[in-house]
């Protein structure tokens, strides 16, 4: 029997990126429990902005009404566990954001009403169209918002550059958001051939590795110091 690269089978691999995404998926709505830790004891959200928790609301209750809609468990799961975690970080950043914050972008009172608006307009959508027309209509808003959350974190780029510190840039968010997009991304085109599966994530993929690179090249550290994951 033949072992290595060449043994390996490219549809079994790609079959094994659909199972694994949506267990990753769950991870990328974990990722921001060590920064939301450091908001809470410190009780300041300091440089961090407050758009990759508005957004991922807004993304995982679309998601999870386009699985309902599609009646897809592995879509429905992840992302119904991610909206309750999006509510938690939203409620513990606004609890200790000041009121006029240069990242957020945007007020607290503003987000929240976006947010609200969005959820409300999903809703009715799923409740007053045909499920095969929601589900294209949402599939295809949830496009923009997905990409909006995997590309959120670079709102703070500007202070990333005025400072030379990534620190308002979280590390295992952006960590966790590349493995995952890379698993969708395969998946998707791979095997389902969905472009509201591949394409959002390859552009997620995209701008998570220049997250990284910003990490990489400016450092988390107070003096700029270079910080590689371990």
């Amino acid at each position: 029997m033949a072992f290595g690269i060449g043994a390996v089978n490219p549809a079994s691999a790609v079959k094994l990126a659909g199972t694994i995404a949506p267990i990753v998926s769950s991870g990328v709505y974990l990722a921001p429990v060590p920064t939301i830790r450091n908001v809470v004891q410190d009780k300041s959200v300091k440089s961090l902005p407050l758009l990759p928790y508005s957004s991922m609301i807004v993304n995982a209750f679309m998601w999870m009404t386009y699985g309902i809609l599609k009646k897809d468990k592995n879509v429905i799961a992840p992302n119904a566990f991610g909206f309750f975690c999006a509510l938690n970080y939203f409620y513990n950043f606004q609890k200790y954001s000041p009121k006029v914050s240069p990242t957020l972008p945007g007020s607290l009172s503003q987000h929240k009403n976006s947010t609200l608006f969005m959820i409300a307009v999903t809703a009715l959508t799923a409740l007053l169209l045909n499920p095969t027309t929601a589900a294209n209509i949402i599939g295809k808003t949830g496009v923009i918002f997905c990409v909006l959350l995997f590309s959120s974190p670079l709102a703070a780029m500007k202070t990333v550059v005025q400072t030379r510190n990534a620190s308002s840039i979280p590390l295992p968010f952006t960590l966790t958001c590349i493995l995952n997009c890379f698993l969708w991304t395969v998946y998707g085109y791979f095997d389902v051939n969905d472009f509201n599966i591949y394409f959002p994530n390859f552009l997620g993929l995209l701008s998570s590795l220049a997250q990284f690179a910003l990490i990489m090249f400016y450092g988390t550290g107070k003096s700029g110091e270079k910080s590689l994951p371990l």
